[in-house]
């Protein structure tokens, strides 16, 4: 059962429930190896360090900076200018954002390709320049030098210069308002336990996007169920009994998935492209591409979600199970214990960022592969998992497991999970048709022109 693709408004009786609490049994989860190094490239190995910067990153932005949507952005940032830097190069794409950088004819690409990733952290991360420049001066050891490596450091640094320039005054790190009341309130979130953190980056919600026409183009046109209605109740009644710390109806195999995609989503996403890379044996051009065109997709549905999240603002599970006594339905029970599986996030409900996020992600594979159905994995440093790695045969086996996972650690709602999907694969699906595309040549199709109308 696809619960994604084929899940539309609906009731949740009893019976769906189990369907859905019973989906993932035929989905093969078997255990993998990851972490590969051999094979790794420029892009992939600078990936690695874009992740790491950024999770070490300063708080000059906010306290919620580092976290897995932050982390995205700047992980947008790095590869677009990498991806240009190559193109620059090699010409086997369409340039991102305006006409390609100038190339020295002999530039060598792997040397553009660490520069620009270079010089686009350190200008971000000015205070982890030592160790940026420590990684900068091995990685670039490992070219001979001479002129092409020379000539490749101009077409990277030229091509950082841009992508800076491009995004300045993006929004990035703005101070945007946010209120909320001191109290709970039906259907309004306020910070959450245990830690009750403040909102994170509201910012994010209003930062100019890489793909996107606006911050709100693919805002869902309906928002949460109202409270005094059935689904809001079958919901809520989902998820109070699935998402429980003590949930005596969630299994074992269960309670691991849910807890297994509590971990740091960039830094999951990053390690499992990074393998598939590896296992697809992607070529430079190629890994710039992928990771071009995944990344500002994450980060465009990450700031759709969040504008989303802020406008209509809308309760926890947390929150609304332990005042289930407030929202005006009947079928809705209080339980002022309720303690989810995991930490909630610190940031509205409605949509689900992790359907909005890993929507994007699985529809731009798609749409770079031409199909959903390949093999891949996914780790997670989450302690005392029964399966710390998992593995997949398809795009839709990964959506259907973390669509469930949402529901399982306590943090979403089912109708949430539906809409941040779906907008997940809005930016995906834009930015699959009208970005990246192969450049034609002499009887050459594009790498959109020949997918089957099934993987359209």
């Amino acid at each position: 059962m696809n619960i994604i693709r084929h899940t539309t408004k609906r009731s949740l009786t009893a019976a769906a429930t189990q369907v859905v609490v019973q989906s993932l049994s035929g989905i093969a989860l078997l255990l993998g190896t990851v972490g590969i190094s051999a094979g790794q490239n420029a892009i992939t190995e600078w990936n690695e360090i874009g992740v790491t910067t950024a999770l070490n990153g300063n708080l000059l932005i906010s306290p919620g900076s580092n976290t897995s949507g932050g982390t995205g952005i700047y992980l947008a940032y790095v590869h677009l200018a990498m991806y240009n830097a190559v193109n620059a190069i090699r010409h086997r794409y369409e340039t991102y954002g305006g006409p390609p950088v100038p190339a020295p004819e002999g530039s060598k690409p792997e040397a553009a390709a660490i520069a620009a990733a270079y010089y686009t952290l350190k200008n971000y991360f000015p205070d982890q320049s030592t160790t940026l420049a420590e990684k900068y001066s091995q990685a670039l050891s490992a070219i001979p030098a001479g002129p092409p490596r020379d000539r490749g450091v101009l077409v990277g640094n030229a091509a950082a210069l841009q992508l800076i320039s491009m995004r300045s005054g993006d929004g990035r790190g703005a101070a945007v308002p946010y209120a909320y009341p001191a109290a709970p309130v039906a259907g309004v979130w306020i910070p959450t336990p245990p830690a009750f953190a403040l909102p994170q980056t509201p910012w994010v919600s209003q930062m100019a996007p890489f793909t996107m026409k606006s911050t709100s183009q693919f805002l869902p046109a309906e928002g949460p169920p109202p409270l005094w209605s059935q689904q809001w109740a079958d919901d809520f009644n989902q998820v109070q009994a699935l998402g429980a710390v003590n949930s005596t109806v969630r299994s074992a195999e269960q309670t691991d998935i849910g807890r297994f995609w509590t971990d740091q989503t960039s830094k999951q996403y990053a390690r499992a492209l990074r393998d598939l890379a590896v296992a697809r044996k992607l070529d430079l051009s190629e890994s710039a591409r992928l990771f071009a065109m995944v990344w500002p997709g994450f980060a465009d549905a990450f700031i759709g979600c969040m504008n989303a999240k802020y406008h209509f603002s809308f309760w926890r599970p947390v929150t609304a199970i332990r005042n289930g006594d407030i929202d005006g339905n009947a079928a809705t029970i209080a339980d002022p214990a309720w303690t989810p599986l995991g930490a909630t996030p610190n940031h509205p409900e409605y949509p689900a960022a992790h359907g909005c996020v890993t929507g994007s992600v699985a529809h731009v594979l798609n749409g770079f592969f031409r199909t959903r159905n390949f093999a891949f994995s996914a780790a997670s440093d989450i302690a005392n998992l029964n399966q710390p790695v998992r593995k997949y045969n398809s795009t839709t086996a990964l959506e259907n497991e973390v669509f469930v996972a949402r529901i399982y650690a306590g943090f979403h709602y089912h109708h949430s999970l539906i809409q941040g999907f779906l907008l997940g694969h809005s930016v995906a699906d834009q930015l699959v048709a009208k970005f990246f595309r192969r450049v034609h040549g002499d009887g050459e199709k594009s790498d959109d022109d020949d997918r089957s109308d099934n993987e359209k």
